[in-house]
């Protein structure tokens, strides 16, 4: 497989992926044009590339530096400015991680904290079983809440290590 044909469809993978992890297409399209290309792009090399227009890929690359995936370069001598990815991919799955935790994980915590007090008495069936429900779920989520920040403050081989050593200790438990 050449080159071009590669990176193809590797952007238009990664848009598609993109839309299961809570960003749009386009806006994933962009991010993986940015990783794959060795150097900063314009606006305008970003529309002749995905054919998408200046309005898209200006949303989009805004949104893509909000959530600390990509940066704008200026370049010495140059009117135009420059768009590059962070390449780290570490790095770009914390960011995803943290961003995600707080537009879905934080705002569904809340919402549970809110539900688990519920008014009626506990004795009652349809009561208690909803509590427990809503109670059993906030404890699964609060932790996926404590696992996502230790991964987001933690160095790649410090927390691949625990994972590992937790993976390797389950298999011998059996």
């Amino acid at each position: 497989m050449k080159l071009q044909e590669a990176r193809q469809q590797f952007i238009s993978s990664w848009g598609a992926f993109g839309t299961h992890w809570g960003i749009n297409r386009t806006m994933a399209q962009i991010h993986a044009l940015l990783l794959t290309s060795a150097e900063p792009l314009t606006q305008d090399d970003m529309m002749e590339e995905l054919n998408i227009s200046r309005g898209n890929v200006n949303m989009n690359i805004r949104e893509l530096i909000h959530w600390g995936l990509a940066e704008r370069i200026l370049l010495p001598g140059e009117r135009k400015e420059y768009f590059t990815a962070e390449k780290n991919m570490w790095k770009v799955i914390r960011l995803i991680a943290r961003e995600r935790k707080k537009r879905e994980l934080e705002p569904m915590l809340e919402l549970l904290n809110k539900l688990e007090e519920v008014e009626g008495d506990r004795r009652e069936k349809q009561v208690k079983a909803f509590t427990e429900t809503i109670q059993d779920i906030k404890k699964i989520g609060n932790k996926v809440d404590k696992t996502l920040d230790l991964m987001i403050r933690a160095e790649e081989n410090w927390f691949l290590g625990r994972v590992w050593r937790l993976l390797i200790d389950k298999k011998t438990e059996k």
